[in-house]
């Protein structure tokens, strides 16, 4: 006979037992109910790295960050302007149409030839000639407060065609403001709003200590949608996009769309590094790279628009171009740097200091001047009236002049343009002489001054290098030429000399340029 103890296995027995399953076992050997409970698996959690957030520079900046909405004013077009409507409906007018045709019925409610917009021009209530047409919007952009007082930052091409000016701040409130200046030439405006309240506004970085790689932040109004923040970093320095002369961006990429001109991008700090300004993109929309005018070039502008509202500019006056290694070659010089003069414009400081075309200008008060650009950009720099030393290479030795830098004139007028009185030479009937080794026949100029191509072998140097029918040659290695045999000439001094390359000067188009030809063949 069995008693309850019987049944109840050994506390040695379950110890022994290993196994969830040998426990079961156990437990149904001897007869003991097993208890189940339920297990529960805790939420996934991830302790995941810290990241740098952007949400303080956000609060701090925003309130400075603004959406600029421009209206412009259409006026109307007169019919002698060329703006009124002529229609032919098969030979006839409109009035001899059926009256349940389409294009009579569309014209009666919408106006037209015997429209209501006729009749109401009949009855005076039409636009009248010399009246301003009215206000419309135009364009939309971003912009920034750089003072307390109403001061804001936008680009010159957000604002350039506009009548009138609105800002909607980040609380959506909106104040009219009025244009203070302009500058095409850095495509930089400024703006003004008067109110009595004190605006939050953002200070300038110093973009010199900007590094490839660091964060920014851009605030703006893209498609206007209102206040948009993205984040991205620095992706290169120094970007020329063929914008203007005084290229220096920076490209970042972050989101920037179209809206965002004029925006301001932020570092850590909170401080401006760069005005949002151009993207480049084949759908219009963001790719990932965008260009900001850097701080330290819209500073100086930004100021000297609200002192003069303009810009004042040094001014050298001469046509340049880059040296590369052909050109190098051809001059004697040591590397491809500097740049070449390809014209002095009459009456440009340049001209007056005894600059020539043909020479480089390597330094400008000692600073060693690697390009075209750079020499541009260290001159507009400079107040007029500045006294300034130029570095030359000429004729295979370096010289140097002082000169005092001029004031650029105004957008309208090209100042770096040659001279006015270089025309296109008519190409006339001649006994042509082939330079075989540089691949063109050439005839002399109408006037006398140089020699016009009348062929160019499209499988010779000249042909890759762009050289092109009906253009003049006149001078090489700046020595002036009239005929193929002056061009000969100086090609077998070159060679004497141990040059490979020839400097040519092309001049079409009223315009001149210089291009470097090997020599060295035959």
């Amino acid at each position: 006979m069995f008693t309850t103890n019987a049944l109840r296995p050994s506390l040695k027995t379950v110890l022994k037992t290993s196994t969830v399953a040998g426990l079961a076992a156990v437990m149904l050997s001897t007869g003991i109910p097993a208890a189940v409970t339920h297990s529960f698996a805790a939420a996934v959690k991830v302790e995941a790295p810290q990241v740098p957030s952007f949400a303080n520079v956000v609060d701090a900046v925003s309130p400075a960050v603004v959406s600029v909405r421009v209206q412009s004013r259409a006026n109307p077009v007169s019919d002698e302007a060329g703006g009124g409507f002529s229609f032919d409906f098969g030979g006839r007018g409109l009035d001899e149409l059926p009256d349940d045709h389409p294009l009579k019925r569309f014209f009666k409610e919408f106006g037209g030839p015997n429209g209501d917009n006729d009749r109401r021009a009949e009855r005076g209530h039409g636009p009248r000639e010399g009246k301003p047409g009215r206000l419309r919007p135009t364009s939309q952009g971003s912009g920034f407060f750089i003072s307390e007082d109403g001061y804001l930052v936008t680009n010159n091409h957000v604002v350039s065609d506009g009548s009138a000016f609105t800002v909607i701040l980040n609380d959506g409130s909106e104040l009219n403001a009025k244009l203070v200046g302009k500058d095409s030439r850095t495509d930089l405006a400024v703006l003004k709003v008067d109110d009595k309240r004190k605006f939050t506004f953002v200070t300038w970085a110093d973009d010199s200590k900007v590094r490839v790689g660091d964060w920014v932040v851009a605030v703006g109004n893209p498609f206007g949608l209102g206040g948009t923040v993205t984040s991205g970093i620095i992706s290169a320095r120094g970007r020329d996009i063929g914008s203007g002369p005084y290229d220096d961006y920076l490209q970042v990429d972050a989101a920037v769309n179209r809206g965002n001109s004029g925006g301001p991008t932020f570092n850590l700090n909170g401080e401006v590094v760069g005005i949002n300004t151009a993207i480049f993109s084949p759908s219009g929309g963001n790719v990932g790279i965008a260009f900001a005018i850097p701080a330290s070039v819209a500073k100086d502008v930004v100021a000297d628009l609200i002192k003069d509202g303009e810009v004042s500019r040094g001014w050298l006056g001469v046509q340049i171009q880059p040296v590369d290694k052909d050109v190098a070659e051809s001059l004697g010089l040591a590397e491809a740097s500097g740049a070449l003069v390809v014209e002095p414009q009459a009456g440009s400081p340049g001209e007056k200091a005894g600059i020539k075309k043909g020479d480089v200008i390597t330094a400008v008060n000692g600073d060693m001047i690697k390009g075209p650009r750079e020499l541009a950009r260290k001159i507009a720099m400079m107040r007029p009236g500045t006294s300034v030393d130029v570095a030359l290479w000429r004729d295979g030795k370096a010289e140097s002049v002082k000169l005092e830098i001029g004031a650029l004139p105004a957008d309208n007028k090209d100042a770096s343009a040659g001279s006015d009185q270089q025309q296109q030479e008519e190409q006339l009937p001649s006994s042509e002489k082939a330079l075989a080794d540089l691949g063109v026949t050439v005839t002399p100029s109408e006037d006398g001054e140089g020699v016009t191509i009348s062929s160019v072998d499209p499988d010779s140097d000249a042909s890759d290098r762009g050289l092109k029918e009906g253009e003049k040659i006149v001078s090489v290695n700046n020595q002036e030429v009239k005929s193929a045999d002056d061009i000969l000439k100086v090609i077998e001094e070159a060679k004497k000399d141990g040059r490979t390359k020839a400097l040519f000067q092309i001049e079409a188009d009223n315009a001149s340029r210089f291009v470097a030809l090997p020599i060295s063949q035959g």
